[in-house]
Protein backbone atom coordinates (compact mmCIF):
# COMPACT_ATOMS: atom_id res chain seq x y z
CA UNK A 1 0.00 0.00 0.00
CA UNK A 2 1.43 3.30 -0.93
CA UNK A 3 1.34 5.86 1.85
CA UNK A 4 -0.09 9.74 0.79
CA UNK A 5 1.93 12.10 2.69
CA UNK A 6 0.70 16.07 2.64
CA UNK A 7 2.46 18.79 3.76
CA UNK A 8 0.84 20.59 6.60
CA UNK A 9 1.23 23.78 9.14
CA UNK A 10 -0.47 23.85 12.92
CA UNK A 11 -0.67 27.05 15.52
CA UNK A 12 -0.26 26.62 18.97
CA UNK A 13 -2.22 29.98 19.90
CA UNK A 14 -1.74 30.94 23.03
CA UNK A 15 -3.13 34.04 24.72
CA UNK A 16 -3.42 34.71 28.60
CA UNK A 17 -1.24 31.36 29.87
CA UNK A 18 -3.70 29.17 27.82
CA UNK A 19 -3.76 27.30 24.42
CA UNK A 20 -6.91 27.47 22.02
CA UNK A 21 -8.01 23.76 21.02
CA UNK A 22 -10.88 22.51 19.16
CA UNK A 23 -12.79 18.97 18.49
CA UNK A 24 -11.97 17.98 14.99
CA UNK A 25 -15.24 17.68 13.41
CA UNK A 26 -13.74 15.45 10.51
CA UNK A 27 -10.96 13.47 13.06
CA UNK A 28 -12.57 13.27 15.58
CA UNK A 29 -9.66 14.84 18.20
CA UNK A 30 -8.94 17.73 20.14
CA UNK A 31 -6.70 19.74 17.87
CA UNK A 32 -5.54 23.61 18.11
CA UNK A 33 -5.57 25.51 14.44
CA UNK A 34 -3.92 23.91 11.02
CA UNK A 35 -4.70 22.85 7.95
CA UNK A 36 -2.85 21.61 4.13
CA UNK A 37 0.12 24.10 2.98
CA UNK A 38 -1.33 25.33 -0.66
CA UNK A 39 1.16 25.04 -3.30
CA UNK A 40 2.27 28.95 -3.52
CA UNK A 41 2.62 28.99 0.04
CA UNK A 42 5.78 29.03 2.51
CA UNK A 43 4.88 26.63 6.16
CA UNK A 44 4.75 29.88 8.31
CA UNK A 45 2.46 31.72 5.45
CA UNK A 46 -0.15 28.54 5.60
CA UNK A 47 0.25 28.81 9.49
CA UNK A 48 -1.11 32.08 9.93
CA UNK A 49 -3.24 32.07 6.93
CA UNK A 50 -5.02 29.10 8.76
CA UNK A 51 -5.20 30.62 12.05
CA UNK A 52 -7.07 33.67 10.78
CA UNK A 53 -9.44 31.13 9.01
CA UNK A 54 -10.11 29.03 12.02
CA UNK A 55 -9.82 31.31 14.62
CA UNK A 56 -10.53 34.87 13.43
CA UNK A 57 -7.07 36.02 14.88
CA UNK A 58 -3.68 36.85 13.98
CA UNK A 59 -0.73 35.96 15.75
CA UNK A 60 2.94 36.71 16.49
CA UNK A 61 5.03 33.80 15.36
CA UNK A 62 7.53 32.44 18.16
CA UNK A 63 9.67 30.92 15.73
CA UNK A 64 13.29 31.30 15.45
CA UNK A 65 14.73 32.75 12.41
CA UNK A 66 18.54 32.31 11.35
CA UNK A 67 20.32 35.19 9.36
CA UNK A 68 21.67 33.59 6.39
CA UNK A 69 20.88 35.36 3.07
CA UNK A 70 22.46 35.49 -0.25
CA UNK A 71 21.13 36.92 -3.37
CA UNK A 72 19.63 33.20 -3.89
CA UNK A 73 18.75 32.55 0.11
CA UNK A 74 16.69 33.75 2.34
CA UNK A 75 15.55 32.45 6.18
CA UNK A 76 12.25 31.56 6.99
CA UNK A 77 10.91 31.27 10.73
CA UNK A 78 11.29 27.77 11.54
CA UNK A 79 9.10 25.70 13.16
CA UNK A 80 9.13 24.38 16.61
CA UNK A 81 8.20 20.74 16.30
CA UNK A 82 8.47 18.90 13.06
CA UNK A 83 5.63 15.99 12.83
CA UNK A 84 4.86 13.15 11.37
CA UNK A 85 1.69 11.96 11.70
CA UNK A 86 -0.74 8.93 10.95
CA UNK A 87 -3.88 9.94 9.45
CA UNK A 88 -5.78 6.71 8.47
CA UNK A 89 -4.26 3.41 9.25
CA UNK A 90 -6.33 0.59 7.97
CA UNK A 91 -7.18 -2.87 10.19
CA UNK A 92 -3.55 -4.60 8.57
CA UNK A 93 -1.59 -1.58 10.16
CA UNK A 94 -0.96 -0.46 6.88
CA UNK A 95 -0.40 3.53 6.76
CA UNK A 96 -2.66 4.98 4.31
CA UNK A 97 -1.94 9.03 4.68
CA UNK A 98 0.22 10.58 6.86
CA UNK A 99 1.09 14.64 7.60
CA UNK A 100 4.29 16.20 7.51
CA UNK A 101 3.33 18.62 9.83
CA UNK A 102 4.88 22.34 10.32
CA UNK A 103 4.09 22.97 14.27
CA UNK A 104 4.53 26.93 15.09
CA UNK A 105 3.61 28.93 18.53
CA UNK A 106 1.41 31.56 18.05
CA UNK A 107 0.73 34.43 20.65
CA UNK A 108 -1.67 36.67 20.49
CA UNK A 109 -4.00 39.28 22.86
CA UNK A 110 -7.09 38.41 22.20
CA UNK A 111 -9.22 35.31 23.27
CA UNK A 112 -12.52 36.32 20.78
CA UNK A 113 -12.44 33.47 18.41
CA UNK A 114 -14.91 34.39 15.00
CA UNK A 115 -13.71 31.72 12.55
CA UNK A 116 -14.34 32.30 9.24
CA UNK A 117 -17.08 30.94 6.92
CA UNK A 118 -17.24 27.50 6.29
CA UNK A 119 -15.29 26.97 9.85
CA UNK A 120 -16.21 25.20 12.70
CA UNK A 121 -17.94 27.66 14.62
CA UNK A 122 -16.31 29.56 17.81
CA UNK A 123 -18.52 27.22 20.87
CA UNK A 124 -16.16 24.47 19.07
CA UNK A 125 -12.94 26.08 20.53
CA UNK A 126 -11.36 26.23 23.91
CA UNK A 127 -9.02 28.11 26.13
CA UNK A 128 -6.61 25.44 28.35
CA UNK A 129 -4.64 26.11 30.97
CA UNK A 130 -1.33 23.78 31.13
CA UNK A 131 -3.43 22.79 34.29
CA UNK A 132 -6.30 21.87 32.65
CA UNK A 133 -4.33 20.06 29.54
CA UNK A 134 -2.81 17.77 32.19
CA UNK A 135 -6.52 17.38 34.09
CA UNK A 136 -8.10 16.02 30.85
CA UNK A 137 -5.07 14.37 29.53
CA UNK A 138 -7.15 11.08 29.02
CA UNK A 139 -9.46 12.64 26.11
CA UNK A 140 -6.50 14.94 24.40
CA UNK A 141 -3.90 13.28 22.52
CA UNK A 142 -0.53 12.83 24.21
CA UNK A 143 0.87 14.95 21.65
CA UNK A 144 -1.54 17.78 21.85
CA UNK A 145 -1.10 17.51 25.56
CA UNK A 146 2.77 17.96 25.74
CA UNK A 147 2.96 20.44 22.56
CA UNK A 148 0.47 22.29 24.27
CA UNK A 149 2.37 22.79 27.62
CA UNK A 150 5.56 23.59 25.78
CA UNK A 151 3.52 26.16 23.54
CA UNK A 152 2.11 28.17 26.75
CA UNK A 153 5.52 27.93 28.35
CA UNK A 154 7.31 28.92 25.51
CA UNK A 155 5.07 32.00 24.87
CA UNK A 156 5.17 32.76 28.87
CA UNK A 157 9.18 32.98 28.24
CA UNK A 158 9.26 34.91 25.36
Amino acid sequence: METTRHFVATVYVVSDGSVALHEHSKLDMWLPAGGHIDRDELPHEAALRETREELGLDVDLIAPQQDIESETVQSMPQPQHFLLEDINVNAEGDVGHQHIDFIFYGRTDSRDITPGPGEQPADDWEWFSADELQARSEELPADVVEVGQRAIESVREA
